[in-house]
């Protein structure tokens, strides 16, 4: 099974795939909002670094719920 059939299985059968890669887009953008920004304020700053920390939390949850799925595919 290719990667994106696993995911496109993902998104049709997990809720919280679903939930977490919405989660993870939202975390994007806010995070491209403040990327845009020419200078960050000491609290912006602290900010980015926790939406930052956040956002990979959720890209290793994707990763590991996309690993379950194949296992248990095979």
């Amino acid at each position: 099974m290719e990667d994106e059939d696993v995911i496109e299985a993902l998104r049709e059968q997990s809720e919280e795939y679903r939930k977490i890669e919405n989660d993870h887009k939202k975390l994007n953008r806010t995070l491209d909002a403040i990327n845009k920004k020419k200078f960050l304020t000491t609290e912006e700053d602290v900010q980015k670094k926790k939406l930052q920390k956040q956002k990979l939390q959720l890209k290793d949850r994707l990763a590991e719920l996309k690993r379950d799925f194949e296992q248990d595919a095979n």
